[in-house]
């Protein structure tokens, strides 16, 4: 069971760069540790995951507005936010090989001993009852800050540092007081964002599950001190729902994981982790956290702004408490991927496939990167002149491709492996009777459609 689940990992890394969903990042000079580019399909697929997120969060919600803060702020609100102080990991290194992991990754560190045990010769003798943990083996834990740091200027000294943001989170407290007069909100309402964070992990791997660079959609959700729990758990459901109803994944891959208090980040008090079984064992997908009024009681305390919120009935002045839903969307994508694969026995009609199963890719339809393909039955100019003449039609409401090159076949199961929903078929009956075979990606059905009902017909489907 193990190994085939690591063989479906290797199947979805390999379709992702053979199919142009994801990239190693800068390979031509070798790649960097974990970095990836996403291809002309993986960032179609990452930007219908963005838009749904979006459209769920905010754009059909009316206690929601959206932003989009800078990657670089002022070093101060790390020291507000407690960044500079708490943000860290806690490190240990390999006296043998010098390589470097988290100390409570435990699992890890007993692989990496056990191999060290086994390998022959050692750069240094080793004894058989040395322990994994051993300080014979590992250095002292020492905690290392995962804020990337830069300089502002020319000069490289303290006076000149900055960060790279570790979180989203800190644009929405410091505009917080900007957000309420510009949009007259009442409490509960909330902030929300997309954009990039980084972190400079310890460990990272998996494919794009833990990168360095990565992108988080995230809101904050201001309310009134004492309601944060009724709010905590409603959020906790609509995390679920979208996971479950909206990415279409198996419900028994998703569960719940609560962090013990002695675990919590250091603004929580409470946290809920919804994670996703990928094949290399449960990984989260979203946070929810429980901030309290942590972040702008500290940025009030520092910048000596009054950041309290003024309720407009009472006129009662307070801080808001904040509950805050986090998720990766990189992880949301490799979540979805995984999900959607499936092998089936060879039915393209392409010989080449009899050989082996035929991969389709069954992403959720409103996900998909191509919504249509266009595929003249042959080569000849009367088929593809108008077949190519749809194609420039529709894309003016779908994402589409046109293929012409090699059997029909062939072009189907390329449109099933990256998970394109249909294909529409101009054939030789075509020109005379004004009508187009649409083919069903997971049925399979084939039904002919007149030309001119074809915007329509497809709408329909593709929303159903």
């Amino acid at each position: 069971m193990v190994k085939e689940k690591e063989n479906l990992l290797e199947k979805v890394v390999s379709l992702s760069k053979r199919r142009g969903f994801v990239f190693p990042g800068s390979e031509i000079y070798g790649g960097l540790a974990n970095s990836w580019d996403l291809g002309h399909l993986g960032n179609e697929l990452f930007n219908n995951i963005a838009s749904l997120w979006w459209r769920k969060f905010v754009q059909e919600r009316d206690d929601m507005v959206g932003l989009r803060g800078p990657v670089i702020m002022n070093p101060k609100v790390w020291e507000a936010s407690g960044h500079l102080q708490s943000f860290t990991d806690p490190l240990v290194e390999c006296k043998i090989c010098h390589e470097r992991f988290r100390s409570d990754k435990e699992d890890e560190l007993k692989e990496h001993a056990q191999n060290h045990l086994e390998a022959e010769p050692l750069s240094k003798p080793l004894s058989k009852e040395v322990q994994p943990r051993g300080s014979d083996i590992w250095t002292e834990p020492k905690n290392f800050n995962l804020l990337f740091k830069t300089y502002i200027g020319p000069v490289e000294d303290q006076q000149h540092v900055a960060y790279l943001r570790g979180e989203l989170a800190q644009t929405m407290f410091t505009d917080f007081k900007t957000v309420l007069e510009t949009t007259r909100k009442r409490l509960p309402f909330g902030i929300a964002q997309i954009g990039k964070a980084f972190r400079n992990e310890i460990t990272t791997g998996n494919f794009i599950f833990r990168t360095k660079e990565f992108t988080i959609a995230e809101l904050e959700y201001f309310v009134k001190p004492g309601t944060e729990d009724e709010h905590y758990k409603n959020w906790d459901k609509l995390l679920e729902k979208f996971l479950i109803d909206d990415l279409r994944l198996v419900k028994n891959k998703v569960r719940r994981y609560e962090h013990p208090k002695e675990k919590l980040a250091h603004y929580s008090k409470g946290t809920v982790d919804l994670e996703y079984e990928f094949p290399f064992g449960w990984g989260e997908l979203t946070g929810l956290a429980s901030r309290t009024d942590f972040d702008l009681k500290n940025h009030e305390k520092l910048s000596g702004q009054n950041l309290k919120y003024k309720d407009p009935e009472t006129g009662e002045e307070f801080l808001p408490y904040v509950v805050e839903p986090t998720t990766g969307l990189e992880r949301l994508m490799l979540a979805v991927l995984i999900n959607s694969y499936d092998e089936v026995e060879p039915r393209s009609g392409d010989e080449e496939a009899v050989h082996g199963k035929e991969v389709v890719l069954r992403l959720p339809k409103m996900l998909a990167p191509i919504k249509i393909a266009v595929l003249p039955l042959s080569r000849k100019e009367e088929l593809t002149k108008p077949a190519y003449e749809i194609y420039r039609d529709l894309q003016k409401h779908f994402m589409c491709q046109y293929d012409e090159t090699a059997s029909i076949g062939k072009r189907y199961r390329r449109q099933d492996e990256i998970g394109t929903p249909f294909c529409v078929t101009f054939d030789f009956d075509s020109p005379k009777d004004g009508k187009v075979t649409v083919r069903d990606r997971d049925t399979m059905k084939q039904e002919r459609v007149e030309v001119d009902q074809l915007p329509d017909h497809l709408t329909e489907k593709l929303n159903n």
